[in-house]
Order: structure tokens, then C-alpha cells, then sequence
């Protein structure tokens, strides 16, 4: 599983293609090869994935019922927009137009990297979901992680 770490600014060119900074590019593990697959995220972003992790990912909707409606809606959604795009020898991968559009992405983007996904944003976007006042965070963190781990403290 990929672990990837870390927040990049980059610019996107007319051509929508972004620059991976070194830095990001060399957490991808080697096996990945030139591949990725980019998606629709969750909280208007783009989310890219080795097509490894995408595969893992992709698993976990084979547990869904394919005669319920709602689950096929959220598999239509998932799926709906997922590319497979090439890093080029510049270090660059080209976003779809409509993806760029579906999350809002103009010239300038943040790469947020964490776990086994690298979630793409707009600078505008970005910054709105993580403002939050310290105390705030201190609640949610408390909220969120006060389950984790249950049994190790015991």
C-alpha cells in the first residue's frame, strides 16, 4: 500500500497538465510505473490513485448489492469520471477538462498527499474546507478519534 505525505502548490498549464513536484513523484513506488488514475473525490476534488490502490479501491464496491439502486448510484458516481492518464519524462500528468471543471481547478492547484491517494484541489477550495478555528479542530479530532485504537488502551 502507498503511503503518500505531504502538500504541494502547483500551477496547471493552458493544456491542463500539472507538474509533480519531485519531492511527491518519488513516493510513487516504482511498480506503479508511469500510470495513475485520476477520479471525481468526495468534497469537490480530484483524487489520484497507482492503478494498484485504485484497484483496491474499486474492490471494496464489488460488496455492494448490484440490485439495489442506491448502491448502484454510488458505484455510477464512484466510477464516473476515473482516467487512467500517463506521467510524461517532464514529470506532468493531463487532467481531463471535466474533471478540472468538476472541482473547480483553474491555474493554480494544491496537492494534498496522504494514505494511499494524492487529492487534487483548488487553491480557493482548499483553503475553505480547512478553515477552522483551533478549538473546533480540538472537538473533532476528540469527536473522531476518541474510538480509534479502543482496544490497544485497554
Amino acid at each position: 500500500m502507498s503511503h503518500f505525505i505531504g502538500e504541494y502548490e502547483c500551477k496547471i498549464d493552458a493544456k491542463g497538465r500539472i507538474s509533480l513536484p519531485s519531492s511527491l513523484r518519488r513516493q510513487i513506488p516504482e511498480e506503479a510505473g508511469d500510470r495513475l488514475v485520476v477520479n471525481r473525490g468526495f468534497d469537490k476534488c480530484l483524487v489520484l490513485y497507482t492503478r494498484q490502490e485504485w484497484q483496491v479501491e474499486t474492490q471494496k464496491l464489488s460488496h455492494l448489492n448490484a440490485f439495489n439502486k442506491r448502491d448502484r448510484m454510488f458505484i455510477r458516481l464512484f466510477n464516473n469520471g476515473a482516467t487512467e492518464i500517463q506521467v510524461d519524462g517532464a514529470s506532468r500528468v493531463n487532467i481531463p477538462k471535466k474533471l478540472l471543471e468538476y472541482a473547480g481547478i483553474g491555474a493554480e492547484a494544491v496537492l494534498f498527499a496522504y494514505g494511499n491517494r494524492i487529492e487534487i484541489w483548488s487553491r480557493e477550495e482548499y483553503d475553505d474546507q480547512l478553515k477552522i478555528d483551533p478549538d473546533d479542530f480540538a472537538s473533532l479530532a476528540e469527536e473522531v478519534m476518541s474510538g480509534t485504537n479502543r482496544e490497544d488502551n485497554e
